[in-house]
């Protein structure tokens, strides 16, 4: 007959040190399953007579059953440390803050031009566009530039490489009035159209860079005169800064392809540095404008003798700059995030002119 008491000191000490839930239930296969020592013990009864099966039968029972909860004594013991491992692993400490969300916003000079492209648009505007590499007759020529102007020369002009074949220089179109010439020769009078649209010029300072953004606005049409150019700015002012009237007054100016010219200044007070609209004795350039030249009316196939029209170009990223109190062009382009998280704009909220722009 097996040594019980050595066989159930082997079991206890096995039990003991198993380490993990998996090698417990390995010592119960070892020593309950089917082919385990234990069951052997009980298994082997059957060939004992009737008086040793009385003596040895409490006996394997008794210790089949001290296996059997000292088994399921250690695997409670594991499965409870095994989860409260798990537990500490999987501990998510709730007085930590909260990852930051990394959101976008609406660059100030996309909401601007929206915010200007709302009130045209409710004016009767149509939006229109065009290249931004030009050729010199659309960026130039047709606009009524003399052959010597400044603007053609490369301190001013962002010119690309000459064409080996033809020699001609396209260039980075130094305002969006091309968009202008192509509307006039592909479309009949009436016009009433603005572009808006990057353009490039070689200048960068606080308030200037190589590239910025522009609106330029165009009507053509029978019996048009500088009235209605007044009135349409005038207009436009008042609402895109959401005033109930604009103090303006229109300078004499020269634009090659305007005549007559002018620069459109609204009355302001910047003491306290602060600006404020419509007060004080000082004035703010906001734009430049003109009827629009016979020339230029010519160099696009419309007969200036029938038809009239004024234009007016305004840079969107200045009057970005006005509205929301931004000191200096340069960081619009600089692409910190932190930037746009102060001057950016919600993207669900579509500037409108009934609801508000911004």
């Amino acid at each position: 007959m097996t040594d019980l008491a050595q066989l159930e000191l082997d079991l206890i000490n096995a039990i003991g040190a198993a380490e993990s839930v998996a090698a417990i239930e390995e010592v119960r296969v070892a020593a309950l399953g089917k082919t385990g020592a234990v069951s052997a013990l009980l298994k082997g009864m059957g060939a004992l007579s009737p008086d040793e099966r009385r003596e040895q039968g409490p006996i394997i029972n008794g210790l089949r059953d001290r296996v059997t909860a000292a088994i399921a004594a250690k695997k409670a013991e594991l499965e409870a440390a095994e989860l409260d491992a798990r537990l500490l692993a999987e501990r998510v400490d709730l007085t930590l803050p909260s990852r930051p969300r990394r959101k976008g916003g609406v660059h100030p000079t996309m909401q601007v031009m929206d915010e200007m492209i709302a009130l045209f648009a409710e004016m009767g505007f149509a939006v229109a566009e065009g290249p931004d590499i030009e050729d010199d007759f659309h960026n130039f020529t047709a606009l009524n530039f003399p052959p010597k102007h400044p603007a053609r020369e490369m301190h001013d002009t962002f010119f690309l490489k000459p064409d080996p074949e033809t020699g001609e220089r396209k260039v980075l179109r130094t305002h969006t009035s091309p968009v202008q010439v192509r509307t006039m020769m592909s479309q009949k009078p009436p016009i009433r159209i603005i572009a808006p649209g990057r353009t490039f010029r070689k200048d960068s300072d606080a308030t200037h860079t190589p590239m910025f953004h522009q609106i330029e606005g165009l009507v053509i049409d029978r019996d048009i005169h500088m009235g209605h150019l007044k009135t349409t700015l005038e207009t436009f002012i008042a609402r895109f800064f959401e005033l109930d009237d604009v103090n303006a007054r229109f300078r004499p100016h020269h634009f090659p392809f305007t005549e007559p010219s002018a620069e459109m200044d609204i009355r302001c007070d910047r003491s306290g540095g602060k600006l404020t609209l419509n007060e004080g004795d000082d004035w703010l350039e906001i734009l430049g404008c003109g009827m629009v030249h016979p020339n230029v009316l010519r160099n696009c196939g419309i007969d200036p003798d029938e038809y009239q029209g004024f234009a007016f170009g305004m840079g969107v990223d200045r009057l970005a700059m006005l509205k929301y109190g931004v000191s200096d062009l340069r960081p619009m382009f600089e692409a910190d995030t932190r930037w746009l998280a102060h001057y950016g704009f919600s993207a669900f909220a579509a500037p409108n002119p009934a609801s508000g722009l911004s």
